[in-house]
Order: C-alpha cells, then sequence, then structure tokens
C-alpha cells in the first residue's frame, strides 16, 4: 500500500492505513485544539495587557516591543527545525515536550521581576511553540486520513486558528482588568495541562525512523534565515524601511534563505523537502496561508486601536466587539473543509474567501472619526470574518493533504512558517502605511488639535484597510491561478479515499 498522491510507503500502525481509523480521534481533536488554541491566543492575549506591565515592571516605550519581538522570532525562525524534529523523533513526544517547556515558561513570565525575565520567558515560549505547533498539525493530519473526517477536523482546526487571535483580545482584557497582567500568562498552564492529559493518554507514539538524520546546515540556514526576515520587519515598526537593521536583515534573510534551497536539492535528508512545495494546491495553499496571516493582522491590529482610541471602548469591550468576526470565522471555517471543499473544489472557495475579505476590509476604509460600531464597524466585520474562515481552513487542509506521514511535520511547520511570516510583513508594512497616511494628514491639519490628530489616525488606519483589501485582492488571483480546477481535485480526493479503505 502508498501513500496517495506520492507513492511513499505507507508505515505499519500509521494512523489511516491498515490499522484502521485511529480510536477516540474526535477525542484527541478536541485536546489538540486546546493546544493550539493555546499557541494563538498568545501573539494577542499578551498584547492588551502590555501597559500594565510596563507600569508593573518599568520599562520604556522603545523596549516595550520586544515583549512581543521575542516571542515571534524565537518561534518564527524555529518553526522548520520543529517540524522536522517532530516527523524524525516522534510526534506525540514533541507535543508533549513543547506543551510543558510553554507552560514552564508562562509560569515564568507570569511571575517575572524584571523586563529581562519576561523577554527570556518570551523567547523560551516562542522556542517551545515551534515545537509544538507543527506537531498539533502533523497529528492532526496522521490522525484523520478519510477525506470525510479530514475535512471536519480541519474545518475546527481552521475555526480554532482563525479566531484565536481575536478570542485572545477578550480574554487578555478580562483578565487584566478583573485579574492583573500576570494572569494573560499563567492562564496558559491551565491550556496545556488539558492537552497534555489528553496526549498522554490518547495519542499513539511512533517509532524513530533511524534511516533518517537531522540537517544540521540546512536547520543552520533555515534558522538563520527566518530570524533575518522576522528580525527585518519587526524593525521596520520602529525604524524606516532606509534603516541598515531593517533592508540589512531583509537582504541576510534573503540570501540565507536562497542558500537554504540549493541546500535543499543536494542533500540527503532535507530538512524540508522540496517534493512537499511541489504540488500545485499544496503550494496554492501555502501563498493562500501567507495573505491571510498579513491580512488578519492588518484588520484585529487596527481596528483594535479604532475601537479603544476613538470609540473609547475599553479593554473588555473591545475583546467583545471581536466575537461576531470570531462567529463569521467559525461558521465559514466549519463548513468550509468539509461541505464547500468537496462539492466546489479549493480554487472556489478560497477565492470566494479572499473575495468577502477584500469587500470587508475596503467596507472598514471608509470608517470615520463619527462612525459607530453596529452601523459601520459590524457589517464589514462579519464579511471579512466569513471571508477569512473559508481561507484558512481550506489553505490548512490543503497545505498538508497527501503529503507522506514521514513529512507530515515539515508540512505542518511550513503551515505556521508562513501564517508567521504573513503577520510580521503585513504589520510591518501597515505600520508604515498608518505612519505615513497620519504625517500626511496632518502636515494639511493643524497638528495641535486634537480632533485633527485623532482624524489623522483614522485616515491612516484608513489606508491601511485599503492596502489589506490590496493583500486580497493579490490572494484572489493567486488563488486562481494556482489552485487546480475541481474536476482534478476530486480526482484525488476519490484516489485518497479508495487507498484509505
Amino acid at each position: 500500500m502508498s501513500s496517495p498522491a506520492t507513492g511513499a510507503p505507507a508505515r505499519p500502525g500509521t494512523a489511516g492505513t491498515a490499522s484502521g481509523p485511529v480510536p477516540h480521534r474526535w477525542l484527541i481533536m478536541v485536546f489538540i485544539a486546546v493546544a493550539q488554541l493555546m499557541v494563538v491566543l498568545d501573539a494577542t492575549i499578551v498584547n492588551i495587557a502590555l501597559p500594565t506591565a510596563q507600569r508593573d515592571l518599568g520599562f520604556s516605550d522603545a523596549d516595550r516591543q520586544w515583549v512581543v519581538t521575542a516571542y515571534s522570532l524565537a518561534f518564527g525562525s524555529l518553526l522548520l527545525l520543529g517540524g522536522r524534529v517532530a516527523d524524525l523523533f516522534g510526534r506525540k513526544n514533541a507535543f508533549l515536550i513543547g506543551l510543558v517547556g510553554f507552560a514552564l515558561a508562562s509560569a515564568l513570565g507570569g511571575a517575572a521581576g524584571s523586563f529581562e525575565v519576561l523577554i527570556v520567558a518570551r523567547a523560551v515560549q516562542g522556542l517551545f511553540g515551534a515545537l509544538l505547533a507543527p506537531a498539533a498539525l502533523s497529528l492532526l493530519t496522521t490522525t484523520f486520513t478519510d477525506p470525510a473526517e479530514r475535512g471536519r477536523a480541519f474545518g475546527i482546526f481552521g475555526a480554532v486558528a482563525g479566531s484565536g487571535a481575536a478570542l485572545g483580545l477578550l480574554l487578555g482584557g478580562i483578565l487584566t482588568e478583573h485579574l492583573n497582567w500576570r494572569w494573560t500568562l499563567y492562564v496558559n498552564i491551565a491550556f496545556a495541562a488539558i492537552a497534555f492529559v489528553g496526549g498522554l493518554l490518547l495519542l499513539r507514539r511512533t517509532a524513530r525512523d533511524r534511516t533518517k538524520k537531522l540537517d544540521v546546515p540546512g536547520t543552520l540556514l533555515a534558522s538563520a534565515g527566518l530570524f533575518c526576515l522576522v528580525y527585518g520587519f519587526a524593525n521596520a515598526e520602529t525604524h524606516t524601511w532606509s534603516s541598515v537593521s531593517t533592508w540589512g536583515f531583509l537582504v541576510a534573510s534573503a540570501l540565507l534563505l536562497a542558500a537554504f534551497c540549493f541546500w535543499q536539492t543536494r542533500t540527503a535528508h532535507p530538512l524540508l523537502p522540496l517534493r512537499i512545495l511541489l504540488h500545485r494546491d499544496r503550494g496554492a495553499a501555502y501563498t493562500a496561508m501567507l495573505v491571510a496571516g498579513a491580512s488578519i493582522f492588518g484588520i484585529s491590529l487596527f481596528l483594535t486601536y479604532y475601537l479603544q482610541q476613538v470609540l473609547g471602548l475599553s479593554p473588555v469591550r473591545t475583546g467583545l466587539a471581536f466575537l461576531p468576526m470570531s462567529g463569521a470565522i467559525m461558521v465559514t471555517a466549519t463548513t468550509g473543509a468539509s461541505v464547500l471543499l468537496p462539492r466546489f473544489g479549493p480554487k472556489l472557495v478560497v477565492s470566494a474567501g479572499m473575495l468577502l475579505g477584500g469587500i470587508g476590509a475596503l467596507w472598514l476604509s471608509r470608517l470615520d472619526v463619527d462612525s459607530s460600531y453596529a452601523g459601520h464597524v459590524l457589517p464589514p466585520l462579519v464579511i471579512a470574518g466569513l471571508g477569512m474562515g473559508a481561507v484558512m481552513a481550506t489553505a490548512m487542509s490543503q497545505a498538508t493533504a497527501g503529503v507522506a506521514h514521514s513529512d507530515a511535520g515539515a508540512a505542518g511547520a511550513l503551515v505556521n512558517t508562513m501564517q508567521q511570516v504573513g503577520g510580521s510583513l503585513g504589520t510591518a508594512l501597515l505600520n508604515t502605511i498608518v505612519a505615513s497616511g497620519a504625517a500626511d494628514y496632518l502636515a494639511a491639519h493643524d497638528a495641535r488639535d486634537p480632533k485633527a490628530r485623532l482624524a489623522a489616525g483614522v485616515h491612516g488606519y484608513s489606508d491601511a484597510y485599503v492596502w489589506t483589501a490590496v493583500f486580497f485582492a493579490v490572494g484572489l488571483v493567486a488563488a486562481g491561478l494556482l489552485f487546480r480546477r475541481r474536476r482534478a481535485h476530486r480526482a484525488e480526493q476519490h484516489a485518497a479515499a479508495v487507498v484509505h479503505m
């Protein structure tokens, strides 16, 4: 028997092969989703607590960005390594170790008595998150191999991944307002404990493949290249694009990643087997995740500023204001991969999602200082959520479909890498656009007038939403060009179902 779409031999005892469906797989799905929610929440839950943490620990505005950057640097640069470690040394082991390490780092950060300890804790969180996130996605891939069940499972997983950022804003606001900022880190311990117990009891332990070795040169090249990429984008947020610390790191990243790709064609044990990328639907799915990562961060970040600074909402009410978007993401994510994808194929589902996201972003660009939440924010927020849910669930499913079990961790790592890089790129570009738009507005108005300064901020946000719509338009074109037609997709799904039976 061979693996669908790859021809690779199926390994004995692997989920979805001759050993039959994995027992308790839907309960396993719950624990994997809890772990994924913890990782996704951590991208935003700390953001709302930053002003309180800054007053408590006494660090400067210039240092504040490192609470976020320390996590994203470690997470983004080590994802490919984490995915390959899961493939080589066992996904259950990687999943459980990642949970324990993430929980311990969260406990350290919550108890931090100084800025330096908090930064170290955030970096360690990112390290173990880079091990945990691809392990979780690869476990989902190898647990659900039946096409019908796979669609439902990835719909749930996509809903968690897509709505986690907004839920993090709500939970962060509640914990900061009613307890203190430290609980935005301590709460991870509860998530990790639940997922750890479930994973320990239910996940199958797979034997280590001793015929393969870790690609050390590839690991160094990929990790250094991704570090420079994320660091360069982070510098663009606080410096200018003309700064050496911005373009220098981005150039270094391009050179290192080019060297990495060249090395992957030469080594016998590649960190990222290029066969993963050669499949058209998978390549299109990774592109969609890049666009989705950039777009969802753009909408959530600047709309958070708008809701708090212009509409005057508290952190908790701001989090509640995002719940309709989370609900919309859940609706299309849970139906996209299981209902819409088999019927219409990935080309139409992802294209429709990109179109809805672009419409929502353009609608948001019409906000001004006198807009209301119910009449002007809520409708485009729901439309954008419907689009992002369809894109993320479908892209996650297609990015790992048909991948050999031995490559599942690497494929899952690449999904997370694309989302992380997209978020970093989108945040850096859009922050620059907001600052430029606000400055242009103030140049034509009285900068001493508080109303003018407020209007300048809204003008900058509007420019960011227009460019977010451009991101969606690029994603729409890419989906139309790269994804195969429905007939080819359905033929492959049928072949996969036959192999599964």
